[in-house]
């Protein structure tokens, strides 16, 4: 009888998976303080137009295969694990903060510092990158309770600006399920100041079934930790 193989951290392929994610968030840092830089600097037309060439032969390194808009990246554990990418928590976008999660009963929290790249009104996060940072952080606690699910309805109401280079805390809870749809609660505050709330959303997600995930999802080949259709 054949024995399913395990992997263990001195596997060559989860070492290989650990240096290529650590290689994947080096760049990712790297590239959030260029882009600090970028959209702070006063510099000259002339050094813009300068830097503006070496980006472009820095871009142009990159040679090797890149992978297509619905292919998932081997870093990635899909649906509801590591997303390397994600422009919220993800170490390797430079668009993210990126927010550090951890759960607690019932749902998650997620800590991050928004910079000037994400600014709306001067000094403050634009409205639409506080939606993300919930919607995001919502879908973390639908995967937190074993029911990875996606959006269908999300209304935030905002009851503050949210301000930038201040240590922020996104709260997200289940309150309730029906079949496949899954009900969350979500809140953005500063870490400092946790009960005066800033913006908050409810949200409606659905565990899509096995049909509808190959559908969206081709790349996975199956559907995995998704509720029968």
């Amino acid at each position: 009888m054949n024995t399913p193989h395990t992997t263990t951290p001195h596997d060559p392929a989860v070492k290989d998976l650990e240096r290529r994610r650590e290689a994947i968030a080096a760049l990712g840092h790297e590239l959030r303080l260029l882009i600090d830089a970028v959209v702070r600097t006063t510099a000259s037309p002339e050094t813009l137009n300068n830097l503006a060439d070496a980006v472009r032969t820095l871009t142009g390194q990159l040679t090797c295969r890149r992978r297509g808009p619905a292919e998932i990246p081997e870093a990635d554990d899909f649906p509801g694990g590591v997303r390397m990418y994600s422009p919220v928590t993800g170490a390797g976008s430079p668009l993210a903060p990126p927010m550090h999660v951890t759960p607690f009963d019932g749902g998650v929290t997620g800590r991050c510092l928004l910079g000037i790249a994400h600014e709306g009104p001067p000094g403050y996060g634009h409205g639409g990158i506080s939606a993300m940072l919930l919607d995001e952080l919502m879908g973390w606690a639908c995967a937190a309770a074993g029911k990875p699910g996606m959006t269908i309805s999300l209304r935030t109401y905002y009851h503050g600006p949210v301000p930038l280079q201040t240590p922020l805390q996104v709260t997200a809870r289940i309150t309730g399920t029906d079949d496949r749809k899954i009900f969350v609660k979500g809140t953005i505050t500063t870490q400092d100041a946790p009960s005066a709330i800033l913006v908050e959303a409810d949200g409606v997600f659905v565990a899509p079934g096995p049909r509808t995930a190959r559908s969206l999802f081709p790349a996975l080949g199956h559907a995995k930790n998704v509720a029968d259709q």
